[in-house]
């Protein structure tokens, strides 16, 4: 045994405990205030959480031995992550642990809704017998629609598939052949909608996804279709749900996440047809166990100084090399950002070149190409993307990752050049470090910018006559948004150009509707980087 000692400080399944006191000293200690904590954390090199410790500035200002954080599962907003990177404390997660726990509660979710399980049983035990009233449906030969194909998503349809069902996907981020490999058809929404007999989601809550399923969408559904969300809350308008289950339209929902828990007054929760459990996508003691173990491992690779497997803050660079790196660093996570926000299809490889100067960090641009992949999957992806596991986040969707050295630096010292192929287009950008204050976008495409990564920005392409910038601006100006500043990149004049346009707010999705009807626009996005 070492002379390493680790604070337990949440709840923690005994299999990660045990774990531990076969290798170091362990106390756990649950409950603790914060002021309890900042009086004993100076005296440990690990601390292990779950959701209840706050691991605040002032806590890891008093940890004076600490080297290594670890959140018993996926979650880490209460972890001041830059404050233990400052300190150089690793801070590692399980995102992994409860997928098995979600794709299965899921299913049970589905088979309970498609027999009314729950309700009969709560008719049985006050004393019914109404067994007409609950004839149910079965799952063989249904379309089952999987709205968010990664971790979870594919695990669902595996046993889907052993049910006879028909699996239908989307995720405008998944490889069509990676699909094919799980027999699931990857099709657009507007496809899934229509054919679906039970639909399942399993996204990120971001601004692409809050109320994905509304009024609008409900109307493209079967009449009869039953609809299962044990991902995040706000993905369903739940108002638009009652809605059409009371109108019939809808059979059914099996809820695990509201939009507000817990879910006190909600219509929803109220109706017969719904089945409602209190958020346990992740209550399993498998799951409980896996995270736990998971943690427990990393933290003694960390202290027997090594590295941990899921590190969600800045990973160890030489010590010579860290100025040096952290603005391509920067710089490449912003690209990759601005970048997928530019694409439409389903991403089939992503290539990443440096030039120049660039090249010099030789097997250490490893981390900058991490970074790059956690700026364009982070946004897209249900799970947390990391530099330690982007790029198996982008191989288990079937996005080939190419990384290349050049000593062409197309005019400047150094520069990146990060491009993604869709099943539809190719679309790249590029970038250069001047200092270590002044990172850029230097090209888009195949046009020349000057462009400073950050803010909200509106990119266009568009024939390069008069009259089209003004009418950007007009339409813009209509919605109170300013213009902080433009830039125009063209090769030959009356041809193609580019226009990047920094405002000071976001651009209504109505106001880029009329933007893209201009005469002569050919594409026009609006990103926040």
């Amino acid at each position: 045994m070492t002379d390493f000692t680790v604070l337990v400080s949440d709840p923690l399944a005994d299999e990660g405990v045990d774990i531990l006191r076969e290798y170091c000293n362990v106390d756990v200690k649950t409950g603790l205030s914060e002021e309890e904590l900042i009086e004993i954390i100076g005296k440990y090199d690990g601390l292990l959480v779950r959701s209840g410790t706050q691991v605040t500035a002032t806590v890891i200002a008093a940890a004076e031995k600490l080297k290594f954080i670890g959140r018993a599962g996926a979650g880490v907003d209460n972890i001041d992550l830059d404050a233990a990177t400052g300190k150089g404390i690793i801070v590692a997660n399980a995102p992994s642990g409860n997928t098995l726990a979600a794709c299965e509660h899921t299913l049970a979710m589905m088979m309970s809704l498609s027999r009314n399980i729950p309700q009969a049983t709560a008719s049985v035990k006050a004393g019914e017998w109404k067994r007409s009233q609950f004839m149910g449906v079965e799952l063989n030969s249904k379309v089952l629609g999987i709205v968010g194909f990664g971790r979870i998503g594919q695990e669902l349809a595996k046993r889907a598939n052993a049910l006879e069902m028909r699996c239908i996907a989307y995720d405008p981020y998944i490889n069509v052949e990676r699909a094919k490999e799980l027999g699931v058809e990857v099709c657009t929404l507007d496809e899934l909608f229509p054919q679906a007999d039970f639909i399942t989601v399993h996204t990120p809550l971001v601004k692409e996804t809050k109320h994905l399923i509304n009024k609008d969408t409900i109307a493209q559904m079967k009449t009869g279709v039953r609809i299962v969300n044990c991902a995040r809350g706000g993905i369903i308008d739940e108002e638009a749900l009652a809605d059409a289950i009371e109108a019939g339209k809808i059979a059914g929902a099996a809820l695990d996440v509201y939009e507000n828990e817990p879910p006190e007054g909600q219509r929803i929760v109220a109706l017969p047809q719904v089945i409602t459990t209190p958020h346990l996508g992740a209550s399993t003691v498998e799951a409980q166990q896996n995270v736990a173990v998971s943690v427990a491992k990393q933290c003694i690779e960390v202290l027997e100084g090594g590295s941990a497997r899921f590190v969600v803050n800045a990973p160890m660079v030489p010590l010579d090399l860290q100025e040096r790196i952290e603005p391509y660093a920067q710089l490449a996570q912003k690209m990759g950002k601005l970048l997928i926000q530019l694409i439409d299809g389903r991403i089939e490889s992503i290539e990443i070149e440096y030039g120049g100067k660039a090249a010099d960090f030789g097997r250490n641009t490893k981390y900058i190409t991490r970074l790059a992949l956690k700026g364009m999957l982070d946004p897209i992806l249900q799970e947390p993307v990391n530099i330690v596991n982007a790029e198996l986040a982008a191989t288990e969707r079937g996005i080939r990752v190419s990384e290349s050295i050049t000593t062409e630096s197309k005019g400047f010292t150094n520069i990146m050049t990060f491009t993604i192929k869709t099943d539809t287009m190719e679309e790249s950008v590029s970038g250069n470090v001047s200092s270590a204050d002044k990172i850029r976008i230097v090209a888009i495409g195949e046009y020349m910018t000057d462009m400073t990564p950050g803010g909200d920005v509106v990119i266009s392409r568009h024939r390069d006559v008069p009259g089209v910038i003004g009418q950007f601006a007009t339409i813009i100006g209509k919605y109170n948004v300013n213009i902080a500043g433009m830039q125009v990149g063209r090769n030959e004049p009356g041809q193609e150009a580019i226009m990047v346009l920094n405002v000071d707010a976001e651009v209504p999705a109505e106001a880029m509707e009329q933007i893209v009807k201009i005469d002569g626009v050919s594409t026009a996005r609006f990103a926040h980087i």
